[in-house]
């Protein structure tokens, strides 16, 4: 099981997870942040009409100027409305760029804070100094963060000075110590989920790249391995029937019984090329209420049909076996008879119906070597076909033996003939890879 089915298992087993309210809040939450990706300046406007509605409007409206208990009143000054909303406006005010410019909007603020306590001014208003330090913990960088918290030691400092005269410093360091640190630990653990958030949404975007990739891939190499079979099924076949059906109409007049055996080798031929068909054709297929009916994959035993084939068409073949061919892997038996089978294919193609074709298979030294050389046209002609260019037979044959870390050669032999050969490697895997 994944990391992700065993977090969605666990999700699933949570029954808060799947609660009707958390999914609600869930969803609001989604779109209040895809409304604010989106209008960013409507958030950072409500922050700062939050602050001066619950922290501004009661300094404007009463008169306060006296804190604490009877035995430990503290007289502030009350400046004027005017100065009063001018230090109101700089300490709120910065909060606008608050996400935007964390460390300048807390500057602000603390330049702020500084002048206005300097004067002997207390303001509700100073909570705007914790929510830049917040929002600075949470999306500035760290080296600003440190130097912000060394300048709120400072200021605490300060208002603790300024408050001695009726609280102990100890406890009002204490109650500033306590508020800032709060502030920067919120920030910074929301920082930390919303960085791990956008790492797993990055990873599972990563991963249905790859998924798609890897299923492209297969297709590509699904439709790569059906394009080699039918190749090698319709290709050899036709070209059979084709030199078959070509003999059969030369000797229908001089020799009518060659005739009749040439179209009773035709139909032979098709009926095979159709039942092959019809088994990849059944396994590509969605099976439905019945099962296809499969036959096995040709190996090395059917090479005797294989060359009576061809024989019939016209050449003379020479088959040679040496080694316990029968004994190989069946996967490995039909790559050898698949590249005899578009050797043959090709000499049939090239050389004509007159020539003569040696196939070999000797499985010796954990190597299978398979070699088919042909004798060229008669009286040494050219070879019909650009014999120059490598066709898809050739490079289907080099890529079945890619599969076993075999190679193919194929090139001119003695005079006009040609030769294929191909080295298969019988020895394990020692890593198991299937590359």
């Amino acid at each position: 099981m994944s990391e992700y089915d065993t977090a969605a298992a666990g999700a699933g087993s949570d029954p808060l997870s799947g609660h009707p309210v958390f999914a609600r809040l869930a969803r609001i939450g989604q779109r209040a942040r895809q409304a604010d990706r989106d209008h960013p300046w409507v958030l950072d406007t409500a922050v700062v009409a939050a602050v001066f509605l619950l922290f501004c409007v009661p300094d404007l409206i009463h008169d306060g100027g006296e804190w604490g208990a009877r035995e430990h009143r503290i007289v502030f000054t009350r400046p004027p409305v005017a100065a009063m909303l001018a230090l109101q406006a700089g300490l709120v005010v910065p909060l606008l760029w608050r996400r935007r410019r964390p460390a300048a909007a807390f500057a602000a603020v603390m330049a702020v804070f500084v002048l206005q306590w300097s004067l002997g001014v207390a303001l509700r208003a100073d909570v705007a100094l914790l929510v830049a330090l917040y929002s600075l913990a949470l999306h500035g960088s760290l080296r600003h963060l440190a130097w912000a918290c060394a300048a709120m030691a400072g200021a605490a400092a300060l208002v603790a000075v300024e408050l001695s005269g009726g609280l102990p410093v100890g406890d009002a360091l204490f109650f500033l110590f306590s508020a800032a640190t709060a502030a920067v630990a919120v920030g910074i653990a929301v920082r930390i989920r919303r960085a791990q958030l956008a790492g797993l949404r990055e990873r599972a975007a990563r991963l249905e790249v790859e998924r798609d990739q890897r299923s492209r891939l297969a297709t590509a190499t699904e439709r790569t391995r059906v394009a080699r079979e039918m190749h090698d099924i319709i290709g050899h076949n036709l070209s059979v029937i084709v030199t078959l059906a070509d003999g059969g109409a030369y000797a229908a007049e001089a020799s009518p019984e060659r005739g009749r055996e040439a179209l009773l080798l035709i139909g032979e031929t098709s009926r095979q090329a159709l039942g092959e068909l019809r088994r990849m054709l059944g396994v590509l297929r969605d099976q439905g209420e019945q099962d296809p009916e499969f036959t096995p994959q040709p190996g090395i035993a059917d090479l005797d049909g294989l060359c009576a084939r061809i024989r019939a068409a016209g050449p003379q073949v020479v088959y040679t076996a040496r080694g316990e061919l029968e004994r190989l892997d069946r996967g490995v038996q039909l790559m050898a008879y698949r590249i005899v089978q578009e050797a043959l294919t090709n000499t049939l193609k090239h050389a004509g119906p007159d020539t003569r074709a040696h196939v070999t298979l000797a499985a010796e030294g954990g190597r299978l070597r398979v070699r088919v050389q042909d004798g060229g046209p008669p009286g040494g002609a050219a070879r019909s076909g650009p014999t120059g260019e490598e066709g898809h037979g050739l490079t289907g044959m080099r890529e079945r033996a890619a599969l076993y870390g075999g190679t193919v050669a194929a090139g001119p032999g003695p005079g006009a003939g040609w030769t294929v050969e191909a080295v298969l490697d019988l020895t394990p895997d020692p890593t198991g890879s299937l590359t």
